[in-house]
């Protein structure tokens, strides 16, 4: 699990848009607080800090605790905005966290095994199907990755979401069991499959 990071951020009076735009003029990030039953907050953070933090990685599955004003509020961002043109951000959504709340989390798949792999030892080629999966998690233990294992898979085989072991207390919100990653064969084995199973066709034929 990500480490609860610090941030400071400063209390806005006013929301919308011409409100965000000046924000961003004095060279902060608007954002917002919600959930947790309370009013949303409309806040600023520093722009070069919120920068570095977006681009670090895990923005999205790691937890703030948000000094506003001296006012500490933990939260985890549900949703960021970056210019389309510059790519810097220019707007986050923070969702409060309470004590014991479970929360969903889309983690990223990362693939393990690969040297104990035998299809890609016949020179198989990994084919990775979903880069993340969703997760409801505690707002405690929100996990950086999972692991989908390839080790002694071989061609033509999969790894699909039930085959791997997540965190305790963590839950696929999928019902459907979706594949993961499969190992997928050299385009000359396929040829030299493809053959013998056209040979008895055009004997037919004939």
């Amino acid at each position: 699990m990500s480490d609860i990071k610090q941030i400071k951020a400063v209390a806005r009076d006013r929301a919308g848009k011409g409100a965000a735009r000046a924000v961003r003029r004095q060279g902060q990030v608007p954002a917002v607080i919600y959930g947790a039953g309370q009013p949303a907050q409309t806040i600023s953070l520093d722009f070069n800090q919120t920068k570095q933090l977006i681009f670090a990685g895990h923005f999205l599955t790691t937890i703030f605790e948000i000094d506003v004003d001296g006012k500490k509020t933990r939260a985890i961002p549900r949703d960021y905005q970056l210019d389309p043109v510059r790519d810097f951000p220019v707007h986050i959504d923070f969702l409060r966290l309470a004590e014991g709340q479970a929360i969903k989390v889309v983690v990223p798949v990362h693939v393990v095994g690969q040297e104990k792999c035998p299809g890609v030892k016949r020179g198989g080629t990994l084919q990775i199907v979903e880069h993340s999966v969703e997760l409801m998690v505690p707002s405690d233990a929100i996990p950086d990755y999972v692991e989908a294992s390839v080790d002694g898979l071989d061609i033509g085989s999969s790894v699909h979401l039930n085959d791997i072991k997540l965190p305790n207390g963590a839950k696929a919100t999928s019902t459907e069991n979706v594949t993961l990653v499969t190992v997928v064969a050299p385009s000359g084995m396929k040829e030299e499959e493809a053959a013998p199973a056209a040979a008895p066709a055009e004997g037919a034929a004939a």
